[in-house]
């Protein structure tokens, strides 16, 4: 198995060094068998998705076993490298977040996505430094991508963005990161800055407004994520099936618009 997940690891690497790596995110073992299907060449998932999947709302408050689950049917639906979002690791305690990695490598994945937020990046660094240490001691090059939430989050000015964002991308890198996720920049020159900033690969989030795959590729982006989008498309198509099923007993397929990410969230809160 060990062997396995190294062979698996150094192809996620390879996938960031040329090229755009498009992501369709999913959230479970169909969905993964789906993304495969459609031509991926990894499996990434989605938290809000995974979340939203299993009846909870995102932002870190998933059972952490209701997570491994996914890893490992996810892990065990294709044959592809695969990348578990981890948020911002369940916990603030750094050694808790190692101990996450290592379930999440025993459960099959080799890449993760963990976050920043609105929190100190010092924080991050240290929940980076543990996730390397226990990849390391599992002997599976784990790719970390450093989510910096930057310009979703409004951390700094609008003009001040791309260097915030590249100052804590080399603190993170530092700390073991392998790549550096910005999600919400759209602008071409800013994606073209924190490509010129950082050694490392660029991941950006599909966002209304930012340029179309072939651009990206062409500013030197590395990855390309769905993000939520396809899971909040596909709960606003039941959602409304569901509707018009209950109050007329019809089912009309052509009556489905996506749900928001704010609606879909709603749907999951616990009261």
């Amino acid at each position: 198995m060990k062997s396995e997940l190294a062979t698996l690891a150094t192809r996620f690497h390879a996938l960031h060094a040329d090229g755009l790596l498009r992501l369709p995110n999913a959230w479970d073992a169909g969905s993964a068998r789906l993304a495969h299907a459609a031509g991926a060449r990894a499996i990434a998932t989605s938290s809000a998705a995974v979340a939203w999947a299993h009846g909870w709302p995102d932002g870190d408050l998933l059972p952490v076993e209701l997570l491994l689950q996914t890893v490992r049917a996810v892990a065990g639906a294709t044959g592809l490298p695969v990348t578990i979002d981890i948020e911002g690791g369940y916990s603030d305690e750094p050694a808790r977040v190692g101990e996450l990695v290592t379930a999440v490598l025993e459960a099959g994945a080799v890449g993760i996505n963990i976050e920043d937020g609105s929190k100190d990046p010092a924080l991050l660094c240290a929940k980076i430094a543990a996730a390397r240490a226990a990849a390391t001691s599992a002997g599976v090059d784990l790719f970390i991508n450093a989510r910096i939430d930057t310009w979703l989050r409004a951390l700094a000015p609008a003009g001040q963005r791309v260097g915030e964002t590249l100052a804590r991308a080399a603190r993170y890198r530092a700390a073991g990161a392998n790549g550096l996720f910005a999600p919400g920049v759209t602008d071409a020159d800013e994606i073209a800055a924190l490509v010129a900033g950082t050694d490392m690969p660029l991941n950006v989030l599909a966002w209304t407004g930012l340029p179309d795959a072939g651009r990206l590729q062409s500013l030197g982006v590395r990855r390309f994520s769905a993000g939520s989008a396809i899971s909040e498309a596909m709960h606003g198509h039941v959602l409304a099936m569901m509707r018009e099923f209950v109050a007329t007993g019809r089912i009309d397929t052509a009556s489905a618009t996506p749900a928001t990410y704010g609606e879909v969230q709603a749907l999951m809160a616990r009261r």
